[in-house]
């Protein structure tokens, strides 16, 4: 049977079983939009903007384990989507996006709205690809979605010319698919778990560092296990965490420049790190050359160029890290570490993450997130990226019914909103909550639109502090308080130099307020800690209508602890003062 390739297209999805797209018209994505009129299968959700659009399948994607999908026009269309596809592809996100293309004989001839889309993210994705012959286009699709969510997680781009969506050719679309110079590994190295049990034998301050390839393996409850079974205390990165419950007491806490004092001196204490799933970034790891240094590094990783990339590593494991921690936990363990576990326990004591904000404040992002736990059980969180992000991941509850999702190696802007969308989709019985900042906010707000018209009753928590807080928090430290294109109530009229908020600062722009009600949204605007609890729970009671909540929070607060650039991990600034 002779069908389009646009036809074709629609069949694949089908048979991929995709329920959600994530979709914005164009004339050079006309024809497959022609075919996907009528395929109630596939839920065509239409947000108000391509980067929203691509953050939202990845949002959707990072929450329910499936693949996300996006289809965009050419051009400025298929540019839009380079931020979503460099902030799903470092954090390891399956996705697939389409593309329009204009048709074969125009590409090079600087047609209307052509872009190198395939040239533009090569170095961002996975696989990228420009469909040239209507007779390959199943296979190639076929090959998107396989290699989108085997091996280690990442994006695919698949560019769609005009002339091989109208093309006819065969109604084939293959069941599976070989590929001979793609093979990724996920079985385990018995030697080289050998070699790392007889290190964690000998050891005596061990740690496990968890990343995000824990979560995205979907380990964590065995994880737990093998953390209960060896007693070894947990560290994780802002990605891992969540490995395990954040309640748990072999949990220590985050690693990092806004790491806490327990994980960050605990890292640098340990005499063997067994890390799993971790990239190692500049983010974690302070001052490479301090970075652990008193302990042997075991490395499991399902991608071998993450290993020994950034810091030299003892034992190296190649695998899948769920096969990993399977055959740990087949594993016994007979040693004692009591005086260690000890040890820690102190240093999460001495200096807990919880005192090391003013609480006598009327309201902090502590107390915000301390009553976002209590009120929310089985939800999603999404975060933008600053200082909520990093507050949130210092003091949000996290169990195995509470998922966070986060832009990590990209640390992108935008991000949190339109994830919380794609996450709602995904997750209907789940709450959905955003966590903003201001600046980040803005940066997608269009997005309103979006959760209104498909009724999603998202919570949106704006911590709004005037600034864009993180940046102006590294002025305030290291560049003697120049506070450079931070403040988000500047005008034209204000002096040049300004280095404090005071009464006389220009109003807000905007309105968070009657920005949502413009939009036929709720909003709540919270300045005492007393009715931080009252606007959740209001929040919460809208079934089909997102909800602002915008806290009035101090425009000087700090993340605390920080270490200050080019320091080790266990050089922390941990006060204001």
């Amino acid at each position: 049977m002779k069908i389009t390739g646009a036809e074709l297209f629609v069949k694949a999805l089908l048979a991929e079983k995709v329920k959600t797209l994530f979709a914005y018209p164009g004339g050079q994505a006309i024809d497959l939009f022609n075919a996907l009129y009528g395929a109630e299968a596939i839920d065509l959700i239409l947000p108000r903007h391509e980067q929203a659009l691509v953050h939202a399948a990845d949002g959707y994607a990072r929450s329910t384990g499936q693949v996300g999908v996006c289809l965009v026009t050419s051009g400025p269309g298929a540019t839009n989507l380079v931020t979503g596809i460099a902030t799903a592809n470092y954090d390891s996100v399956p996705l697939v996006c389409f593309t329009g293309q204009v048709a074969t004989h125009l590409i090079g001839n600087d047609a209307f709205q052509e872009v190198d889309i395939v040239g533009i993210t090569s170095s961002i994705s996975k696989y990228a690809v420009t469909v040239r012959k209507r007779e390959d286009l199943g296979a190639v699709i076929k090959k998107a979605f396989y290699i989108a969510c085997s091996g280690k997680p990442g994006v695919a781009v698949v560019d769609l010319p005009k002339d091989v969506q109208q093309a006819l050719g065969n109604d084939f679309y293959p069941e599976q698919i070989e590929l001979r110079s793609y093979r990724p590994n996920s079985s385990v190295h018995s030697g080289q778990i050998k070699k790392s049990l007889e290190c964690l034998k000998n050891a005596e301050r061990p740690v496990f560092l968890l990343g995000g390839g824990v979560n995205i393996a979907h380990a964590n409850k065995e994880m737990t296990s093998l953390a209960e079974k060896t007693g070894i205390p947990v560290v994780t990165t802002i990605m891992g965490k969540g490995a395990i419950p954040t309640e748990h007491p072999l949990y220590v806490g985050n690693l990092g420049v806004h790491g806490s004092y327990a994980a960050n001196t605990a890292i640098s204490e340990c005499d063997v790190l067994f890390a799993i799933g971790v990239r190692f970034s500049d983010r974690i790891t302070g001052r490479v050359s301090e970075f652990a240094k008193k302990a042997a590094v075991i490395h499991a990783d399902i991608d071998p160029a993450s290993i020994s990339k950034n810091i030299a590593v003892d034992i190296p494991i190649v695998a899948d890290a769920k096969n990993v921690i399977k055959v740990l936990l087949e594993m016994d363990y007979d040693y004692n570490i009591e005086d260690w576990q000890k040890q820690v326990d102190f240093w999460k004591k001495e200096h807990p993450v919880t005192d090391l904000q003013d609480t006598d404040r009327q309201m902090t992002p502590l107390h915000i997130i301390q009553e976002i736990n209590r009120t929310f059980e089985n939800a999603v969180i999404t975060t933008d990226v600053g200082q909520n992000q990093l507050w949130t991941t210092q003091f949000l509850e996290l169990t195995d019914k509470k998922r966070l999702l986060t832009s990590g190696g990209m640390g992108t802007m935008g991000y949190g909103f339109p994830a919380a969308i794609g996450a709602k989709l995904g997750n209907p019985d789940k709450d959905v909550i955003s966590i903003c900042g201001d600046g980040g906010f803005q940066m997608n707000l269009q997005e309103m639109a979006t959760a209104v018209v498909y009724e999603l009753p998202i919570i949106i928590c704006i911590m709004n502090n005037g600034y864009l807080g993180n940046v102006r928090q590294w002025q305030e430290m290291f560049y003697q308080k120049r506070y450079s294109g931070t403040c988000m109530r500047r005008r034209k009229s204000c002096p040049a130099i300004c280095s404090t908020p005071s009464a006389c600062c220009p109003e807000y722009v905007p309105d968070f307020v009657r920005l949502a009600e413009s939009y036929g949204a709720k909003a709540i605007r919270v300045k005492r800690y007393e009715d931080i609890h009252i606007a959740l729970i209001e929040a919460k009671k809208s079934l089909k209508t997102p909800t602002i909540v915008e806290f009035l929070i101090e425009p000087k607060e700090n993340v605390l602890p920080i270490v200050p650039p080019g320091k080790p991990l266990n050089d922390m600034i941990l006060r204001d003062d």
